[in-house]
């Protein structure tokens, strides 16, 4: 936080998008930082941000490459904001590491309802008293999970996920047995309608590569073949 206030990296090389979205966003509460270009972006990456709103055509670095790197030292939430509706450029963004997507033009209310779901599902986390054992914790295999440090463990090894991709192994992990279509998914984790089957395909298929999983047959993550998704 700055001020007390949830920190918001904007990144867009028109400066008319910066100042709307730093008016709305200032106007909603936010500290705002707007930036032109993904050089910027991973030049003013930190852990005072909570935000990344990054356009997906940019100079310097795009929006793609700029999330990439910042995965690979952040976990912190990006939204990319584009002209790109297909399916296929929505892959491609989650596949980077985006956890939510908004296609220009945007509207007002709906990209201030996004960012609020988005930082309401990454809240502040309190570090644990030395002494103290985490008790809010679900074993799944040989797997980890710890709630409220929203951290993944096998044995000594910290298994890093997106906000997004622990949200969706936290909701199939606390409901076993528990088929999660995709719309089930995205309703629980967005809180609104599915944007399309193709979100939430690329966050289970990155989750499993993360956690090592076989896609053919899962340890962790199963399918139930045209329902959805679940633990036993």
């Amino acid at each position: 936080m700055k001020d007390g206030k949830k920190y918001i990296l904007i990144a867009d090389d028109e400066p008319e998008i910066r100042d709307i979205l730093k008016l709305l966003l200032t106007g909603d509460g936010y500290a705002v930082l707007p930036v032109a270009d993904g050089q910027a972006v991973v030049d003013n990456a930190s852990p005072d941000i909570d935000l990344y709103i990054l356009d997906v055509n940019m100079p310097n670095m795009n929006g793609i490459m700029a999330a990439a790197k910042l995965r690979e030292t952040y976990e912190t939430p990006i939204v990319f904001l584009t002209a790109y509706s297909s399916e296929s450029d929505k892959v491609m963004g989650f596949s980077a590491g985006a956890d939510d997507y908004i296609v220009k033009p945007f509207s007002n209310v709906e990209l201030l309802m996004r960012v609020k779901a988005i930082l309401r599902r990454n809240p502040v986390i309190t570090p644990v008293q030395p002494k103290e054992e985490p008790v809010n914790r679900v074993a799944i295999q040989d797997l980890i999970l710890d709630l409220d440090r929203q951290s993944v463990l096998r044995g000594e090894e910290t298994i890093s996920l997106t906000h997004t991709e622990f949200k969706i192994l936290e909701l199939l992990a606390t409901h076993r047995k528990k088929i999660y279509s995709l719309d089930n998914i995205y309703q629980s984790i967005w809180g609104d309608d599915a944007v399309g089957d193709s979100a939430i395909m690329v966050h289970i298929k990155n989750i499993r590569k993360k956690l090592g999983d076989n896609s053919r047959s899962p340890t962790y993550i199963k399918t139930a073949w045209g329902r959805g998704y679940y633990i036993d």
